[in-house]
């Protein structure tokens, strides 16, 4: 299965948590905060800033949110194998996004 895939390499990530999504499938989480879900085999959905959910949906990395497609979610359809890696890189962005940093590296 390739939820299995998806999820083996999202959940070796620190901080990562899975569950089941409200709406069916697999939501992963980073702290209090979803960085998205997976509908089965067939469908990633995730929550973007509109300006980076513009630009992965312009680059073909992404396409608008199959119901609500002028939000800030973006969808991945997932059609074969082929698309494991891109549902994996999205969730990696979201995962950069979110995470906490560590304030003592910050520089002033």
């Amino acid at each position: 299965m390739l939820i299995e895939k998806i999820k083996e390499q999202i959940m070796k990530w620190e901080g990562v948590t899975s569950g089941v999504h409200r709406f069916g499938g697999i939501e992963f989480r980073i702290g209090n905060r979803e960085m998205g879900h997976v509908h089965g085999d067939k469908l990633a959905d995730l929550p973007f800033p509109m300006q980076i959910r513009n630009k992965l949906i312009e680059s073909g990395r992404a396409s608008p949110h199959h119901i609500l497609p002028q939000s800030g979610w973006a969808s991945k359809w997932i059609n074969g194998e082929d698309d494991v890696a891109g549902v994996i890189e999205l969730f990696r962005m979201q995962y950069e996004r979110l995470k906490p940093h560590d304030k003592q590296n910050d520089v002033l």
